[in-house]
Order: C-alpha cells, then structure tokens, then sequence
C-alpha cells in the first residue's frame, strides 16, 4: 500500500537548491543566446547578444591592468570578477559546466550544505579572474564558469582526501580528476590551441579545495588552537 502512495522522486528534487539554481541562471543565459540567435525573440538585435554580453561582462586582463595603474576601481569593471562566469563561448561551452555543477555540486552540497556550495562556486569565480590577470599577459578574454566548477571539483577532492585517509590509502589519489582534466585541457590546447583559461581553472580549483577545509565543522577552531601550539 504505501508503494503506492509514494511519489516518484523528481531528478532536482534531490539535488541542494544552490546547485539548482546555479545550473538554471547559467543554462537560461545560454538558453536566451541560442534562441536570439535564431532570431526568435529581440529582434535582429538579438543575433549580437553574445558579443555584446562578452564586451560588458568578460574578464579582460588589460582591464585588469588599467584599473591597478590607475588605482581606480569603477563598479562596471569590478563586476567583471563575477560576471564573466554568466557568459560562454557556445551551448557546449555552457553545456560541460552545467554537468560539472550538476555532478559535483550535488556531492558538495549533501556534505558541506546549500551555502557551502555559493561560497566554494563565488570564491573560485574570484580567485580564477584574479589569478588570470595577475599571472598572464594576454588579449584572450576569460569568460565562462569553469572556475566555479573547478572549485567545486577541489572541494570533492578534498572529501576524496578525507576519506582516503580514514580508510589509510593512497590520498593522492584524490588528486586523479583534476590530472585527467588538465591533462585533457593539455591536449585540447596542443591540437586547437593553447588557450590561457587552464590558469583560472587551475586557481579555482586550488581556493575550492583550500575554502572547503574551513567549511569543515570545527576546522576553524582546530587550526587557530594548531597555530598556538606553534
């Protein structure tokens, strides 16, 4: 009798509402790109929204490097520390990040919470613009929420981690999905092009995995007492 009163289960139902709703604002930007593209809403204008949405939202490192000569920090260049995340080059672009925060989102979000899962994706986000317009040189805009996903594959690398040394194994072996997504991005970029995106990834997935020691319940605590014993 109660197989019978049981409702089927919906797929988002199960996934923490954070990741939902990343998946959706990233998913509907593209969505509104592919059908303006195709003229069927916005008119001819709408054919252009992509690149107009990469001219105001992008992250540019000369951007980056006027606004630290000058020492001026207007509003409508800061938020493109952020913004450059709601923006991809096509619907695969887009498509990829979205089952990255699908995946791993749901993962990070069932042990750390719903909170958890912004605080990792934003700070990622941040340290990948940051890390690209400190370390490179380049014309190549950063658009794309790849960061954000890296955070959150450092974040699962960490319970990797952790859970590895509960059961006295190899840790590093936490450590294989980022080597075989960078390795991917090696290849990728010898036969396509190199592109200098890997950098803000690569710190992304550095700040997801370093923010989600502190989200740890008590791990603050232990490491301020750790830092006294020193």
């Amino acid at each position: 009798m109660n197989d019978y009163n049981q409702r089927p289960e919906m797929p988002f139902n199960a996934l923490p509402p954070a990741v939902v709703a990343l998946a959706v604002v990233i998913g509907g930007i593209e969505l509104l790109f592919q059908i303006g593209s195709y003229g069927i809403i916005g008119g001819p204008n709408a054919v252009g929204w992509r690149i107009t949405a990469m001219e105001q939202f992008a992250f540019f490192d000369a951007v980056f490097e006027a606004m630290r000569s000058e020492g001026s920090w207007p509003l409508e260049h800061v938020i493109r520390f952020v913004t450059y995340a709601g923006v991809h080059y096509s619907i695969t672009h887009a498509a990829m990040v979205v089952v990255f925060i699908l995946a791993l989102g749901k993962m990070v979000g069932e042990t750390f919470g719903n909170i958890a899962v912004l605080i990792v994706f934003f700070t990622s986000i941040i340290a990948g613009s940051l890390a690209y317009g400190l370390f490179l040189d380049t014309n190549v805009q950063l658009v794309g929420a790849y960061a954000g996903a890296y955070g959150l594959i450092g974040s699962y690398t960490l319970m990797l981690w952790i859970g590895l040394g509960a059961m006295q194994q190899n840790q590093f072996r936490a450590f294989s999905l980022i080597g075989f997504l960078l390795a991917i991005q090696l290849v990728f970029g010898l036969f396509f092009g190199r592109s200098p995106d890997w950098v803000a990834d690569l710190a992304g997935f550095v700040t997801g995995f370093s923010v989600s020691i502190l989200l740890i319940p008590g791990a603050p605590r232990r490491i301020f007492e750790r830092i006294r014993q020193r």
